[in-house]
């Protein structure tokens, strides 16, 4: 019989030194798991980042006013004759050392909130005004703008702002002056009555006035998104929800060359959407 028992006493523990739990073996599998711990967390890091930041060009706007036209620029380098397109249009665009997914999303009135279920992966987002019809359309395309202007300020913290331009399609339709270029006065024309029909929506949603009647179908009188530094009137650069730019394009769809390759990128008058593109 076991003396300890005899006496009514408890077995002594076994003592285990420090020095016995960091064997050499112990160290190498621990070093592993460390090691293998923080790759897992370098890893998931970088592949939120990347995924938060987008991968998508979203080309939106009006029917008529040429996104396939560009979209097929940009994507096959061969401008197609436009059309009115039904549902989006999805391919890659090779940007430098990478490639872009670029979305040419309807413009009818009916489908063209399907840039909704792209917003996640957006990364730049180019809304497409065609210049020789903004004079007398110009409230139902500032109610489109609106709609992309409040999608983007809806976007939680956790996900980056996507950069947008406004894209004065159709510049070569315009006639250069001595002191600009068809370029220039389409983002003059373009940015002017934009401004003031995003103005007179902001001003009616500030007086309770609903905006169903400034060109907005089925469209909530308390959407936001036209927020303004300053005197608080819409005005792009001053928009709260982030910087704006623009650019002043032009497609001949009538070329059959491939004109939007990289030693003739300005000749259909792309060049100026496709270094937004680049810089993003």
């Amino acid at each position: 019989m076991d003396p300890a028992q005899d006496n009514g006493n408890a077995p002594e523990p076994e003592v285990l030194y420090p020095a016995s739990l960091f064997t050499p073996q112990a160290l190498v599998l621990s070093s592993l798991a460390v090691a293998v711990v923080l790759l897992a967390v370098v890893a998931f890091v970088s592949r939120r980042k990347s995924t938060s930041k987008g991968d998508a060009l979203l080309l939106v706007g009006p029917s008529d006013a040429g996104k396939t036209a560009i979209f097929s620029s940009l994507v096959y380098k061969q401008p197609l004759s436009s059309h009115t397109s039904m549902q989006p249009n999805v391919s890659i665009m090779p940007v430098q050392e990478k490639s872009l997914r670029v979305v040419d999303v309807p413009g009818h009135p009916r489908i063209r909130d399907q840039f909704h279920e792209y917003m996640a992966d957006a990364q730049g987002i180019a809304f497409v005004v065609d210049t020789s019809t903004i004079s007398r359309n110009g409230a139902v395309v500032a109610e489109h703008l609106h709609q992309v202007l409040h999608a983007i300020t809806s976007l939680p913290p956790s996900r980056p702002t996507p950069a947008l331009v406004i894209v004065a399609h159709k510049a070569d339709l315009l006639k250069a002056t001595a002191q600009a270029t068809p370029a220039q006065l389409a983002i003059n024309r373009v940015r002017s009555i934009l401004e003031r029909e995003l103005e007179k929506r902001r001003a009616s949603q500030a007086g309770g006035v609903g905006i169903e009647g400034l060109g907005a179908e089925d469209t909530e009188s308390e959407m936001g998104g036209l927020e303004c530094g300053g005197s608080g009137e819409f005005r792009f650069d001053a928009w709260e929800g982030g910087e704006i730019s623009f650019a002043g394009t032009s497609v001949n769809v009538s070329t059959t060359k491939h004109a939007l390759d990289e030693k003739s990128g300005d000749v259909d008058g792309l060049a100026p959407l496709v270094q937004w593109v680049e810089e993003l």
